[in-house]
């Protein structure tokens, strides 16, 4: 594979047609008295001649260059082998069902499946590879009902945000007559029982819009089960605040409806309380400030957990009683961590909070009483990252993945009893994850700031500055860039690459002042950690 690495380096040198010439344009912008040219406005224009034009001609020369590349063929054979694995998501239990998704290697999309015991496999309740026949319509949402006998999932045709919700019959792995068009961004809510859901309403779009057109004035609807959408009832709207976004939530009990609330891409939340216990209650606020983000954990009769990074922008847990939702009332259960650890998210579940902590780019997993006492720290693997751990507080066991950049996402189940954990699915891939070294280093950035790598080689690969480097980062938007699995990314280093992933500020991966420092007037610092 070293070979193969050296010929596509020489083909892309030596082989490679000149690109061709791009036209500039006179384009100045002034922003408060600064102008900033932007010669290249016009190809903005993708419908343009001349765009259409230069698209065309980048692609002759782009595709001459990739199709001169020797042994392309192998190395086409060779990353296919490599995505040809087994893949599934954590297991989620309601009623008697657990409800999972299995890709048998190189599937469009993943199947949805159904078993009353996980460690056996299930029977297809949903094949979204048959939803035409084109390929263009993708599952885009899934919730099943409390008691696991019906499934709502929505669908999306050619990647629109529009989805249209559909109910599925466990049982019998047929659709129910129920039918919601129209919706999109938040997934549907369960009410206890499972008669029906709330869910996010938008006017539906007038002809030759759908695509196109400004979305606004979300509604919270309620749809009861056998009924059709148009006598779904309206459950919150703000017609005053058209740029809001909705998210409707039931709390396990079923006695809570919250709806959060943010604006445009805005993190910051307000949540609003509806006492489903009380028919005819009112949508009233809760914590209605738009002043931080909380995260909905769970809640136990009239006290509400939440992850928030109000007062703690690393993060922390508080319980806010109903009613007292003054900050002052506030118990803090997890505080904010007292190093440069961030609590990414805490689930409810098995008697206790499981909290996923972000160190240094990576997961840390602890489990906490329902006082937030730490009670222990959960053993991973190696350096990789963790999703998972959802389900109910008086569940015994809960299922997580761990991923990291020599191992594929693997589903373990975690007993609360005995505090062990076991694998579930392990998915076998052609190469060894033993061949390679994954280390982490920091480097002082353009003002000093030390900055998080990722270093990812096969064992025995000198670092002497001689070999292709792929370096990656993001540095926008919150977003974090933790340990994964790539097959593309196998590939490259087989060939003898290196694999280099720094977290650049304007991530996730220290909290809010991580986050700031990389946006809006502190952007240059984003491309001064990645140079």
């Amino acid at each position: 594979m070293r070979t193969l690495l050296s010929c596509l380096v020489a083909t892309t040198l030596v082989a490679a047609a000149p690109a061709p010439a791009t036209r500039k344009g006179d384009q100045v912008d002034d922003y408060f008295g600064t102008k900033i040219a932007d010669p290249y406005r016009w190809l903005e224009d993708d419908n343009a001649p001349e765009t259409k034009a230069w698209v065309a001609a980048q692609n002759q020369v782009t595709n001459a260059r990739l199709s001169a590349i020797p042994q392309r063929k192998a190395i086409l054979e060779r990353l296919r082998a490599l995505q040809d694995y087994e893949k599934f998501t954590a297991p989620r239990k309601e009623g008697r069902n657990y409800f999972y998704s299995h890709n048998t290697g190189l599937q469009n999309q993943s199947v949805v499946y159904v078993t009353t015991d996980p460690a056996r496999p299930g029977k297809v309740l949903l094949d979204p590879n048959g939803l035409s026949k084109e390929g263009t319509m993708a599952l885009s949402g899934m919730s099943p009902s409390p008691d696991g006998r019906l499934v709502a999932y929505a669908v999306a045709a050619a990647g629109s945000d529009w989805k249209t919700w559909k109910v599925r019959d466990v049982a019998t792995g047929r659709d129910l007559p129920d039918e919601l068009q129209w919706t999109k961004f938040a997934n549907v809510a369960w009410n206890r029982k499972g008669t029906g859901f709330f869910y996010v309403a938008y006017a539906a779009p007038g002809q030759g819009e759908a695509l196109k057109g400004v979305t606004k004035s979300p509604k919270v609807r309620f749809h009861a089960m056998g009924t059709p959408q148009a006598d779904d009832v309206l459950v919150y709207e703000r017609p005053d605040q058209p740029e809001w976004y909705l998210a409707p939530d039931v709390t396990d009990d079923g006695r809570w409806l919250t709806i959060h609330i943010s604006k445009g891409d805005a993190p910051e939340h307000s949540v609003l309380l509806k006492d489903l216990r009380k028919p005819g209650s009112k949508v009233v606020p809760f914590l209605d400030r738009f002043d931080a983000r909380y995260t909905t954990v769970g809640s136990k009769g009239d006290t509400f957990y939440f992850k928030t990074d109000k007062g703690a922008p690393r993060g922390r847990l508080v319980a806010v009683r109903v009613n007292h939702a003054d900050p002052k009332d506030w118990t803090e259960l997890i505080p904010q961590a007292a190093g440069t650890d961030v609590l990414q998210g805490v689930s409810l579940v098995g008697g206790r909070f499981v909290a996923n902590w972000m160190r240094d780019a990576h997961t840390a997993i602890t489990f906490h009483s329902l006082k937030g006492a730490r009670l222990s720290e959960l053993a991973l693997p190696g350096v990789g990252t963790v999703g998972g751990f959802h389900g109910r507080i008086q569940d015994r066991e809960a299922f997580y993945t761990y991923t990291s950049f020599n191992t594929p996402p693997a589903v373990h189940r975690y007993d609360f009893a005995t505090g062990t954990s076991t694998v579930l699915h392990a998915p076998k891939v052609a190469f060894d994850p033993a061949a390679y070294v994954v280390s982490q280093v920091f480097y002082p950035s353009k003002d000093g700031t030390k900055i998080p790598m990722f270093l990812v080689h096969r064992k025995g690969l000198a670092l002497d500055g001689t070999n292709p480097t792929l370096l990656y980062g993001y540095g926008g938007f919150d977003v974090s860039l933790t340990p994964s699995f790539s097959a593309l990314r196998v590939a490259w280093l087989e060939m003898g690459g290196v694999y280099a992933q720094p977290s650049l500020r304007g991530g996730g991966e220290y909290g809010k002042p991580w986050h700031d420092a990389g946006r809006l007037a502190n952007k240059q610092n984003v491309f001064d950690d990645f140079i």
